[in-house]
């Protein structure tokens, strides 16, 4: 997952995505597949298609909305080329199709950072009411969403953050030191229960260089040394399927003997596992990272080596679609005590284990 690696008062019911350890009032988008004007979501009580690519909602949140105001979102994000990042816009589209008051323009998604920048502009000059910005690179788009905030529009910053405070009303995205925690102490745990006394632990890595890798080894590494462990071989692939696969044939030639492994990417572990397999070697068990669909239904199936992974949200874009809605309808979250929306959320990486992968499986990505 190559990002610095998601959901209202009482909530409408929300389909797909579960809801979270907190909750915003109901909200509502639709959107396009390109660069494009907003398009009305106007129709009420209807999740029909209307026109190409505008996605029309299905409830109406007047309980939180009653006045009806009709709130304007831009929504931008990169390309979706990984199954974490195509989840990202997916999730925000089924959202969308859950509220009448908001009229959302999806442009297409890009790692080019001056077209993002083009795009953003566009929808500045558009006057949309919230723009939700999952940027290619936080530093380079710091400039243009402070334009965006500068122009009165609110800015929901997704996952990557801007360099600035002030370029951003809320900022929301997942915790890659705490999915190496929920790592190191599934791990730690497992192994203790076992009565390990010196295990062999192996870590793969995505790309080695990328402060996400390193808040995450440190997050595992951390964990494991509250148990006693550390990791003893570590290596790194680049979050693709093929660096998976060939890195880790590597790394099993290097250790005859392993206790446990964790994988950072579920994307690259499709690779990791193939080697695994092509070795036949089981006497390991591994846990996984982001949460992929396929290594859930693995870990429910219970007959491979997977046996939990550590959450890094793709409904966080979603998320922060309800943020700005909210945030540009001047309300609050209904389940604290603050009259409005907190600037920073950092979301929990919880881990899926053969117990509790039913709940997680429904808003789980396809690697």
């Amino acid at each position: 997952m190559p990002t610095s690696e998601p959901p209202p008062p009482e909530p409408v019911v929300r389909r797909g995505i579960p809801r979270r350890s907190f909750l915003f009032a109901g909200l509502a988008f639709g959107g396009t597949a390109v660069l494009s004007a907003c398009v009305s979501n106007a129709a009420p009580e209807s999740a029909a298609t209307s026109t190409a690519g505008t996605t029309g909602a299905a409830s109406s949140p007047a309980a939180s909305n009653p006045g009806g105001q009709m709130v304007r979102i831009g929504f931008s994000a990169p390309a979706a080329d990984h199954g974490w990042m195509a989840s990202i816009t997916d999730q925000a589209r089924k959202v969308v199709e859950q509220y009448s008051d908001v009229q959302a323009s999806f442009v297409e998604g890009t790692n080019d950072v001056n077209q993002q920048i083009s795009q953003v502009e566009t929808l500045i000059n558009d006057g949309v009411d919230a723009i939700v910005l999952l940027p290619y690179d936080g530093a380079q788009m710091t400039d243009v969403a402070r334009k965006a905030m500068d122009a009165g529009i609110e800015v929901v910053n997704v996952d990557r953050v801007f360099s600035s405070p002030l370029s951003y009303r809320t900022y929301i995205g997942g915790d890659n030191y705490g999915m190496g925690v929920s790592a190191g102490n599934f791990v730690g745990q497992r192994l203790k229960d076992a009565g390990a006394a010196d295990p062999v632990i192996a870590e793969i890595q995505g790309i080695a260089s990328l402060p996400l890798t390193v808040d995450r080894s440190k997050g595992f590494a951390d964990a494991l040394q509250t148990y006693g462990f550390s990791v003893t071989n570590q290596v790194s692939a680049e979050f693709t399927a093929d660096s998976g696969e060939a890195i880790t044939a590597n790394l099993l030639q290097a250790a005859p003997k392993i206790d446990a492994i964790w994988n950072h990417d579920d994307d690259q572990g499709v690779g990791v596992l193939a080697a695994i397999e092509a070795a036949g070697r089981n006497e390991f068990f591994m846990v996984g990272g982001a949460g992929s669909a396929n290594v859930m239904r693995s870990i429910k199936d219970d007959n491979t080596v997977l046996k939990a992974t550590v959450i890094y949200p793709s409904t966080q874009a979603a998320s922060g679609l309800e943020l700005a809605r909210l945030i540009v309808l001047e309300k609050g979250l209904s389940e604290i005590e603050e009259l409005e929306v907190p600037k920073s959320f950092t979301l929990y990486s919880a881990v899926v284990t053969k117990d509790n992968v039913d709940s997680y499986l429904p808003s789980a990505f396809e690697s």
